[in-house]
């Protein structure tokens, strides 16, 4: 298996740097491709299938996403969802979950997140857009 999928942001789709070798998942940007089952389809195979040869590892994942639509919305639950049969397994989990503190829908989003999948470390971090 590969031990990095990148894809580079572009104006409706989030970078994607999830390197497997180093345990660190990064999705940054926005995200409201045109068809977000297709954009997101590689990237949950891809993390389903790393998950899978894990035991009593650690990883990280940053997500750090200023906009995304309901589809998307599906998408990264379906990734959160992931991760959490991964932490069930025996795996620890941090999820860093950045947002813009006045943007209280996305602070909630992540709340719901931390709530829905308690077996993953969340952490909501406010950041200030620049």
């Amino acid at each position: 298996m590969e031990t990095r999928l990148y894809i580079p942001p572009s104006p409706n789709t989030p970078e994607v740097d999830f390197d497997f070798a180093a345990r660190r998942l990064c999705l940054r940007g926005e995200s409201y491709p045109e068809s977000a089952v297709g954009f997101y389809h590689e990237i949950l195979q891809r993390t389903r299938d790393f998950l899978g040869g894990l035991e009593e590892d650690e990883i990280h994942v940053v997500i750090e996403l200023r906009y995304f639509n309901s589809s998307s919305t599906k998408m990264l639950f379906n990734l959160v969802d992931e991760l959490n049969t991964a932490a069930r397994a025996g795996n620890s989990i941090t999820l860093d979950w950045y947002h813009d503190p006045e943007d209280d829908t996305m602070l909630e989003f992540g709340q719901e997140l931390a709530d829905d999948f308690p077996e993953i470390h969340f952490r909501a971090i406010p950041v200030e857009n620049t």
